[in-house]
């Protein structure tokens, strides 16, 4: 299996995923493969409504509004 090595880790960070590993019994480098497991599988939302909409036949013929208003600045006076 490939090994990873993770420089510049802040302490703060480190003190809090020692905190997490512990809380779930488990030993840091337990605990941080855990997360990047988890954190890779995670669907790209993005990808996901493309595959959606892809499957429902795509947006080809969806109208798009002109649009002809005039941009204007904020005035938060």
């Amino acid at each position: 299996m490939p090994s990873i090595i993770v420089r510049g880790l802040d302490d703060a960070v480190k003190q809090q995923l020692a905190a997490q590993a512990k809380e779930h019994g488990r030993s840091m480098e337990a605990e941080v493969r855990d997360i990047l497991t988890k954190a890779a599988r995670r669907p790209n939302i993005g990808m996901a409504l493309l595959a959606a909409v892809q499957e429902a036949g795509g947006v080809q013929e969806l109208p798009v509004p002109a649009r002809d208003d005039i941009a204007r600045s904020a005035d938060f006076g």
